[in-house]
C-alpha cells in the first residue's frame, strides 16, 4: 500500500491521559508525566479544555506555555490540524494567539482561522468585566475578548526551557534542531532506531521524502540499525 500522509488531527483522549501529556510538555501539573506526548496535539487538546470546557485554570497554563516556549512548537504542523478543527472557539483562541504573538512570523497563518467578531471568553459578564478591569494585555484587539485577570499568568505553572528540555526528548532536537519536520522524524529515529521509513513519517506525520532525507542522515550516526526500506 502506498504511503497516504496521516490526518494532523487525532481525537482527544480522557482527561486522565490528557493531563499527563499537559505535563508532559512542561504544564505544572501534579501527574506522572508522559514526556513522549505530541507538542502539537496536546496543545490543541488543552485549548478545547479552555474554550469548549470553560477551564480557565488550563487555558490559563497554556498561554503561560506558549509565552515562554513559542519557539519551538512546530507552527506548520500546528496550523494543518487547527485547520480541521470544528471548534470556531478554539480558532478564536489561536488566532488570538497569533496576534499576541505576532514578532514570531511563523504564527501568522494561525490569525486566519477565525473571521467575524471576536469571541468572549466568558459566558457571560464580558462587558462589565471589560470596563471594570479592562483587556488582558495579551489579547486586547485580537480574535478573542479576556478581561484582565480571569487567566492568570505566573510561571511557576510552566517548566523553563532548560528543565524541559532535558525531560522531552522532542523538545530537545526542536532545540537542536529549529521547530521542523527534520527534528520530529529525528525523534521518532531515536526512540526506535529500526523503525521504517513510511512508519517514521506516519508517527511524525511528515512526507515520506522528508523522512527519507532524515533516516538517511541517522543511519550515518547510527550505522548498525536495520535496512529501513
Amino acid at each position: 500500500m502506498p504511503y497516504s500522509r496521516p490526518v494532523e488531527l487525532e481525537p482527544r483522549p480522557d482527561a486522565k491521559e490528557l493531563t499527563a501529556w499537559m505535563a508532559g510538555i512542561g504544564l505544572n501539573f501534579a501527574v506522572e508525566p508522559n514526556y513522549e506526548a505530541d507538542i502539537e496535539l496536546t496543545l490543541i487538546h488543552a485549548s478545547e479544555l479552555g474554550m469548549e470546557e470553560a477551564d480557565h485554570r488550563v487555558l490559563a497554563m497554556l498561554t503561560t506555555w506558549l509565552g515562554v516556549h513559542h519557539r519551538h512548537v512546530h507552527a506548520d504542523r500546528l496550523y494543518r490540524a487547527l485547520e480541521q478543527h470544528e471548534s470556531d472557539r478554539v480558532r478564536a483562541y489561536w488566532s488570538a494567539i497569533a496576534s499576541w504573538l505576532a514578532s514570531d512570523r511563523r504564527f501568522t497563518r494561525l490569525g486566519r482561522l477565525h473571521e467575524g467578531a471576536p469571541a468572549d471568553l466568558l459566558s457571560s459578564g464580558t462587558e462589565y468585566q471589560l470596563a471594570r478591569r479592562g483587556d488582558d494585555e495579551r489579547f486586547g484587539g485580537s480574535a478573542l475578548r479576556v478581561p484582565a485577570g480571569v487567566l492568570r499568568d505566573r510561571a511557576t505553572d510552566v517548566l523553563e526551557p532548560v528543565l524541559l528540555a532535558t525531560r522531552h526528548r522532542g523538545y530537545r532536537n526542536r532545540v537542536r534542531m529549529g521547530a521542523t519536520w527534520r527534528a520530529d522524524v529525528w525523534t521518532v529515529l531515536e526512540a526506535d532506531p529500526d523503525v521504517t521509513v513510511a512508519e517514521a513519517a506516519r508517527r511524525a506525520r511528515c512526507s515520506f521524502a522528508v523522512a527519507w532525507e532524515v533516516a538517511r542522515d541517522f543511519a550515518i550516526l547510527q550505522p548498525g540499525s536495520k535496512d529501513r526500506s
